[in-house]
């Protein structure tokens, strides 16, 4: 086992350090009694209290939580069907364009898609709204969900779905009952990372969402601007709460999964 130097301890440490302190400091003044968020003025609950009384930030909240589990399943499920092409399509008229509109939102800036989603919701008479800023996170993670399924289809033994046409399985039936078991921690994870994309991007939604519907990134940047409430501690302690939840049981899942795969592995190895 290879360990690691002082150098790369230390950097790691300073890396997670940076990333997980202000999260553990938001956390902690969530509970905080005074108003103001940087002084400490004992241990309340009280802005949880507030919290969920304000329709705002709660209208804010489900709507965020639609659209992003909305837009990660037709991203996931448009992601994968993708991927499959790339991967098992082979060469086929078209597939240098095909993959360029795939990869293009990985490295087109936002401010360019939200622009341009804008525009062609504007040409096409389309009021802004949930099902705009739907569209527009399903565009941008989709190719998310593209790379990681991609990454598990290169990897598939293919050997397994020949076997399973053999044994006079179709092409859906061996997608659906081998390939798709197989591959499901890929699509899960694709899922997942949809929707944290959706649930916290602000630039898309800013071009694409419609007096009708703020999503809770628009209205935490909007009432920041105005001074830091300490209701926006106790939101952002709840949305982390959520992801945390979210990760955890995906792991679980993927876990599971895994361990499945490789007990069915060793049981067909025996017979």
């Amino acid at each position: 086992m290879t360990r690691l130097s002082w150098f790369n301890t230390v950097s790691l440490t300073l890396g997670f350090a940076f990333l997980y302190i202000p999260m553990i400091i938001l956390v902690i003044y969530s509970f905080n009694e005074s108003k103001l968020v940087t002084v400490w003025g004992g241990f309340s609950t009280k802005w949880y209290g507030e919290l969920i009384h304000n329709e705002a930030f709660l209208k804010a909240a489900w709507v965020t939580l639609k659209v992003a589990a909305i837009s990660s399943t037709i991203a996931t499920v448009i992601g994968t069907m993708a991927a499959y092409v790339m991967v098992r399509g082979g060469r086929f008229l078209g597939r240098t364009l095909f993959s360029g509109m795939i990869y293009a939102p990985l490295v087109m800036p936002e401010v360019i898609t939200g622009l341009s989603l804008l525009l062609l919701f504007i040409g096409i008479g389309l009021d802004r709204g949930v099902l705009t800023i739907v569209l527009a996170h399903t565009t941008f993670a989709m190719c998310y969900v593209s790379v990681v399924v991609s990454s598990r289809l290169v990897t598939f033994d293919r050997s397994l779905e020949e076997a399973a046409l053999d044994l006079g399985c179709s092409q859906t039936d061996a997608f659906r009952l081998v390939t798709l078991p197989i591959i499901a921690p890929a699509v899960i994870s694709g899922w997942l990372l949809a929707f944290t994309l959706s649930l916290d991007d602000l630039v898309l939604a800013s071009f694409t969402a419609g007096p009708s519907a703020t999503t809770l990134p628009i209205k935490i940047f909007s009432a920041v601007r105005l001074g830091v409430d300490p209701q926006i501690n106790a939101l952002s302690t709840i949305m982390i709460a959520i992801v945390t939840i979210g990760v955890i049981t995906a792991s679980l899942i993927t876990k599971r999964q895994m361990v499945r795969q490789r007990q069915d592995e060793q049981n067909a190895e025996r017979l």
